[in-house]
């Protein structure tokens, strides 16, 4: 993250997470398998093992290669114990495609961080990557941990711990991975794994909703403000209302004035993008 820590990271959202950021103090990072790209972590995994594979059946060693296989079979049912959880960020402002992938189809609203304090809060747990886009695995570092670990282990097994390390490393490079077709996003994510527990000791929540129940873990930010040194308002840098949502721009400032968020309730603007229905 060294080239965009004074940048601006906008996340998309909608009113009532909004409110949970801005009035509670409270970000969610919800799990990554649960998103809408929730298939990338397991198309990272089985083109990285497709890379190894292709190495190995090179050398003509059809039998490590099958063994390959069967870790990375055997990791991707796991696939739930070590999913991430990450609230996610664009390096766009008032951007079409991010009001109608994660702003409420452009009736929410994008709220700008200072990323170069989201910096300074991503401490212990918590780390603030950029995602890469990449379809070909060939070229991964990975490739090269796992064929050489592979061609000078005997023990071709989870209860190896150098296996076992490079696996856990794997699934923690699948989070801030996506696919191409993904780029124009120009992601960041503020990512933590819950599978680490000596080093996170945040209690997870549920959000029960008409369809079905998601697991989070709510991040205190007004405890990672103070320990960063700065406030929740100088974080934030703006709030846009999004090009489809009827909020009022004035009712928003009444409302964080109101929550004793005067500050915030200056740096309220209306989306400038042309993101606007055809009349029937």
């Amino acid at each position: 993250m060294e080239n965009y820590k004074r940048d601006i990271l906008y996340h998309y959202t909608d009113f009532q997470a909004l409110d949970g950021i801005l009035r509670c103090a409270q970000l969610r990072v919800n799990n990554v398998l649960n998103m809408n790209d929730a298939a990338e972590m397991r198309f990272f995994m089985s083109g990285l093992c497709h890379a190894v594979v292709k190495r190995l059946e090179e050398d003509q060693d059809p039998e490590r290669a099958r063994k390959v296989q069967e870790l990375f079979r055997e990791e991707q049912e796991k696939d739930f114990f070590y999913s991430a959880y990450a609230a996610c960020f664009s390096m766009y402002r008032d951007d079409a495609a991010q009001w109608e992938r994660y702003g409420n189809r452009g009736r929410g609203v994008c709220i700008g961080f200072r990323g170069e304090f989201l910096e300074k809060m991503a401490e212990g747990e918590l780390s603030l990557q950029m995602v890469f886009y990449q379809e070909d695995m060939t070229e991964h570092r990975l490739v090269d941990v796992f064929y050489l670990l592979v061609k000078g282990e005997r023990n071709l097994t989870m209860d190896n711990p150098l296996i076992k390390g490079a696996m856990k490393a794997a699934w923690i490079q699948s989070v801030v991975f996506k696919h191409p077709s993904f780029s124009s996003e120009n992601e960041v994510r503020l990512v933590v794994f819950p599978f680490e527990k000596k080093y996170f000791d945040v209690r997870p929540c549920y959000h029960v909703t008409t369809e079905r129940i998601k697991k989070y873990y709510p991040l205190d930010l007004l405890a990672m403000c103070r320990r960063a040194g700065i406030g929740l308002e100088d974080l934030v840098s703006e709030i846009i209302i999004g090009p489809e949502s009827t909020q009022s721009d004035f009712i928003l400032q009444d409302y964080l004035r109101d929550y004793g968020l005067r500050k915030l309730a200056k740096k309220v603007t209306l989306s400038e993008c042309p993101l606007r229905k055809t009349p029937v």
